[in-house]
């Protein structure tokens, strides 16, 4: 009854987060103010990556949960193309994407109406990839060299790491489940995940027969940093 009464929980928070993409690209465009909800989410992302990693990105992240809801029956689900995953080139999509920011910044002179319209662009035109990406391989592959997650990725991809237990058999369903084809099995025996794209989904430790993986600190205290991986 309980996993029950939580999984209702979790459908209903994705579909309400979800929600909030749509009305921001269907609405922003004439009503600007709905746009700041853009620059909301991403600096909620950047102050609590400090502390829990990617998190909002696996929980609280609305584009995220849009792409969780409306593609996992559109996407062909074929695996994310190294290219996505590799550091330079999520690091270069982060320039583009901070540089054409800051230019639209400094042309609009601060006004908010065109700043409202600048951040609905960036949501209209980066949601558009995602949706393309998401639908020609795995649901959320935007995720994967999403600039935001990259940046969250190097402030605290290391904080609040996958706990994996002895009792892992390697039979590697949680692996087949995770958004962004993450390794798990491998750490069974260092006993903690050094991925530091990990959204703390829960999506694994859900999937996993063996109850084998955790985020609790209580567990498998390792002092060990991960390293960023490619």
């Amino acid at each position: 009854m309980k996993n029950h009464y939580l999984n209702y929980l979790l459908i209903h928070k994705k579909l309400l987060l979800s929600s909030i993409v749509i009305v921001t690209l269907l609405a922003a465009w004439r009503y600007p103010l709905i746009g700041y909800t853009v620059p909301v989410v991403m600096i909620t992302g950047i102050v609590v990556s400090v502390y829990k990693g990617r998190y909002v990105c696996g929980n609280l992240c609305p584009r995220g949960a849009f792409y969780t809801v409306y593609l996992s029956k559109l996407s062909k689900n074929k695996p994310i193309p190294p290219l996505l995953k590799n550091p330079v080139f999520r690091w270069s999509a982060f320039g583009l994407m901070m540089g054409f920011f800051a230019v639209r910044v400094i042309q609009s002179g601060g006004n908010w109406y065109s700043l409202g319209i600048l951040f609905w662009t960036m949501c209209a035109v980066t949601t558009g990839i995602g949706i393309g990406t998401g639908i020609l391989f795995k649901p959320r592959t935007w995720c994967a060299f999403c600039p935001m997650g990259t940046l969250q990725n190097a402030i605290g991809g290391h904080k609040e790491p996958l706990k994996v237990s002895q009792s892992c058999v390697n039979c590697k369903l949680c692996e087949k489940k995770c958004p962004l084809e993450l390794p798990i099995a491998k750490y069974r025996e260092q006993g903690v995940s050094l991925e530091r794209d990990c959204l703390k989904c829960n999506v694994c430790v859900a999937t996993c027969p063996k109850k084998a993986l955790s985020f609790d600190k209580k567990l498998h205290k390792n002092k060990e940093e991960p390293v960023m991986v490619s």
